[in-house]
């Protein structure tokens, strides 16, 4: 005889229990972790030069425009714009409608107030060199923003696409004050959560958001680990969905799990180069930067130390930067290398000081080689990889050139505007000597300051790819740095985690990130 189950209180909360899990209104929240190698340092886009502070940023800010996964200019908060004939005034139209994630209104005015901070030299931020150039912001009607400039530059709205140049809540601007780092507030697709400095950052999704069904997750949150292995690690486990940097080393182990996609970027602008102290001796001679350019064999350093997924750059600014002028690559060359030294009065080498900019695996594997490499002629350096608090110091405070240490300087660079103007001003004019900028090698040529200079007066294409090219070919014969390669971007992501891309300049583009479940 067949015995009949009656339905139990148990079985049927059960049944009530599974109704909900399978309603269409029930879903699992989609949340999304990113495993990042360093602290943010301060939330304030305007304060800030670490791209990884910036990347972040763009979860909760915007700007006027933007730059896609390939660093072409999109709009964004603005609709449109125009520029005078004599390149000193622009005129942009405003969305309408965008509101800021504490209420206030996105409009000209707003626009104004985030354009005169950074502008004023007395506020000391630390992206003032981006817009110093602005003479002033005007508000033409609540839509539209006229903003006038002291000289042409040519680069503005690439300047503008940056993701320094967000805009904040003018009201979280008046109550936070100098403490908006650490209360962002802005008209992007994630409203902030919260910040535990050297641990994480977590935000979520903002209802509010002026385009209609973004984002497409319900939070974001970007966990600092330092360590390499770990970083991997996390993203095999599950506990992240995405990790940049991960170790060369490690791409072919990763590649083996079939629940991740190991990704290789090979368009990146991030350039590693040895800078030579110009002006001390023997670097004030040109042969001797020319013997060490021919001494160190690129594609071994790409294979030694990137594990391959580095390529040897030709130019001074890589390709896929506006205005990049391709020029080399310098040969490998022992033998040009031995002469030139003996040219310069060194037949038997010298010894020097050789600092990397950076204290990571990889990194301490390049100096290692070119350790080895410049041996090989005489070149013998002692090797210091630099921990932050040391590079501020020794080489980004220094306030005279007479009195730096520095001698070969191991760095990277990634023209973050995407044009040759932040690949070639911020490294490689007189004017950006430390403490102003970044020219570690104190390299001076008159000829490539005003060409530079020139190159941003001018909106003619062809004039300024001409006045670009021969710049880049001075630099490129003057040898300050030994140039070295262009690392790959090399990242990880869950086969389910879609939207996300590491951009050329190692920053990252999510604007259509989504989760599958």
């Amino acid at each position: 005889m067949m015995k009949v189950l009656r339905p139990t209180k148990l079985m049927a909360a059960a049944a009530v229990a599974f109704g909900m899990l399978s309603s269409p209104l029930a879903h699992a929240a989609k949340d999304v972790t990113f495993a990042v190698s360093i602290a943010l340092e301060t939330l304030d886009p305007y304060n800030t030069n670490s791209t990884l502070n910036q990347a972040a940023g763009k979860a909760y800010y915007e700007g006027l425009f933007e730059f896609d996964k390939d660093l072409k200019v999109q709009k964004v908060l603005a609709t449109d714009y125009t520029v005078s004939e004599d390149g000193l005034v622009y005129t942009f139209k405003l969305r309408p409608g965008v509101k800021f994630h504490d209420g206030t209104d996105f409009n000209a005015e707003a626009v104004k107030i985030n354009f005169d901070r950074p502008a004023n030299p007395d506020n000391r931020l630390s992206r003032y060199i981006q817009f110093s150039v602005i003479e002033k912001t005007e508000v033409v009607d609540p839509m539209t923003v006229r903003i006038t400039l002291k000289k042409p530059f040519s680069a503005f709205i690439n300047a503008l696409a940056h993701p320094a140049a967000m805009m904040i809540s003018p009201a979280a601007l008046a109550k936070y004050g100098k403490e908006i780092g650490f209360h962002p507030v802005g008209t992007g697709p994630f409203e902030f959560v919260e910040w535990k400095p050297a641990e994480y950052l977590k935000v979520k999704k903002f209802d509010g958001y002026w385009k209609t069904g973004y984002p497409k997750v319900d939070t974001l949150t970007f966990r600092t680990v330092t360590d390499n292995n770990t970083r991997a690690a996390v993203v095999q486990t599950g506990e992240a969905q995405f990790a940049f940097p991960v170790p060369f080393e490690q791409a072919a182990v990763l590649k083996k799990n079939e629940k991740l996609d190991v990704v290789d970027h090979q368009n990146s602008i991030m350039a590693r180069y040895l800078s030579m102290n110009t002006q001390q001796k023997p670097f004030d001679n040109v042969k001797v930067r020319e013997a060490i350019n021919y001494a160190i064999n690129k594609e071994a350093l790409a294979k030694v130390a990137f594990s391959g997924y580095a390529t040897v750059v030709d130019g001074v600014v890589p390709k896929g930067v506006d205005f990049a002028h391709q020029t080399g690559p310098w040969p490998y060359d022992i033998k040009k290398a031995k002469a030139l030294l003996a040219e310069a009065g060194y037949p038997n080498g010298f010894e020097s000081q050789l600092w990397s900019a950076y204290n990571d695996g990889t990194s301490v594997k390049v100096v290692q080689f070119l350790q080895q490499q410049l041996a090989q002629v005489g070149i013998k350096v002692s090797v210091e990889v630099l921990e932050s608090g040391q590079r501020v110091q020794r080489v980004q405070q220094v306030q005279k050139p007479e009195d730096a240490k520095v001698r070969m300087y191991y760095a990277g660079w990634s023209s973050s505007t995407g044009e040759a103007d932040w690949g070639l001003r911020p490294l490689l004019t007189t004017a950006a000597f430390p403490p102003v900028l970044n020219n570690v090698s104190y390299y001076s040529n008159k000829s490539v300051d005003d060409g530079i200079q020139q190159a941003l007066a001018t909106t003619d294409r062809a004039k300024k790819t001409e006045i670009y090219k021969n710049v880049q070919e001075t630099i490129w014969k003057d040898a300050p740095w030994a140039f070295l390669v262009t690392q790959n971007n090399l990242y990880v992501r869950s086969k389910n985690l879609s939207g996300v891309y590491v951009e050329p300049d190692t920053s990252f583009w999510f604007g259509d990130i989504d989760l599958k479940q």
